[in-house]
């Protein structure tokens, strides 16, 4: 396989697996065993590419959500809100989640934890993350029989998502998207799309400040001088452009599913990586 074609693929991956709820960095990291370790600043690319995805698709909302803060009183929700709450105080929820996010990537960094590349970690984290898909939609259900559908993002929300996100950076396999969409359907937030928004529209500080943390790292080590730029801006592309249509046809599919087929997904894969593991494969 050529190194171009290598490339396009890496690209592919992430941008189908980054924001459906099933890992990316689990399946770019077995990828890798068969495409090729690729160098920080590529992976960092790709990552950007699935960001820029949902900036554009979540564009208006972003920009309402700016707007907010240019009003001298908190928009009603009535007058363009977000689920039923004003603008403004969902963004500040959303800046708690990121800075609850922050502060525990900061404390992971200090302890010096690093992602483990073995695949059996990754196998059970997968298949661990289904069963707790199939228990948060179970419970969701429940409680919005009985409640009925809550779509509104509460501050035990907002912070049990900022947490969802540090574990889902600490073990591979685990989804950042699948933990904090789940996060928020277990803590009251049981309507679908709204916990689904809340997830994303947090993912994009997160990724964006992870993505220019490990940037500066990696061309203060010289990361860019041996570069394959061709490669990196086809794989960038390529990542934008399938976490475009993968985002979309997410958020149209959940409007009348559940997440259960991803949850099978992650069950069929933990257990064909099991599988393989004693064997070397």
């Amino acid at each position: 396989m050529t190194d171009f074609l290598a490339a396009l693929l890496l690209g592919i991956i992430e941008g189908i697996t980054e924001f459906l709820p099933i890992s990316s960095t689990g399946h770019l990291l077995i990828a890798e065993r068969w495409l090729g370790h690729r160098s920080d600043l590529f992976n960092i690319a790709i990552q950007a590419g699935a960001i820029l995805a949902v900036v554009l698709i979540y564009r208006e909302r972003l920009w309402q959500l700016a707007m907010s803060f240019l009003r001298r009183d908190a928009m009603p929700a009535a007058a363009g809100g977000v689920y039923g709450q004003p603008p403004r105080d969902y963004a500040y929820k959303l800046a708690g989640a990121f800075i609850v996010t922050a502060i525990g990537g900061l404390l992971v960094k200090a302890l010096g934890w690093e992602l483990s590349a073995e695949v059996a970690p990754i196998a059970w984290a997968l298949v661990l993350g289904g069963v707790w898909m199939l228990a948060a939609e179970y419970f969701a259900a429940r409680r919005a029989a009985v409640l009925g559908e809550r779509s509104r993002i509460t501050w035990t929300v907002a912070v049990a998502v900022g947490i969802a996100q540090v574990v889902a950076g600490v073990f591979p396999g685990t989804s950042r998207s699948a933990a904090t969409i789940f996060a928020a359907l277990l803590l009251g937030t049981t309507h679908r799309a709204a916990a689904t928004e809340f997830a994303f529209l947090v993912g994009i500080p997160t990724m964006f400040a992870a993505s220019g943390y490990e940037l500066v790292g990696a061309l203060s080590e010289g990361g860019g001088a041996h570069e394959d730029w061709n490669a990196l801006l086809v794989a960038f592309t390529a990542s934008a452009i399938t976490a475009f249509v993968a985002v979309k046809w997410l958020l149209r599919y959940i409007q009348t599913h559940r997440f259960t087929v991803f949850a099978v997904y992650r069950f069929v894969l933990g257990a064909a990586l099991l599988l393989l593991v004693p064997a070397g494969t």
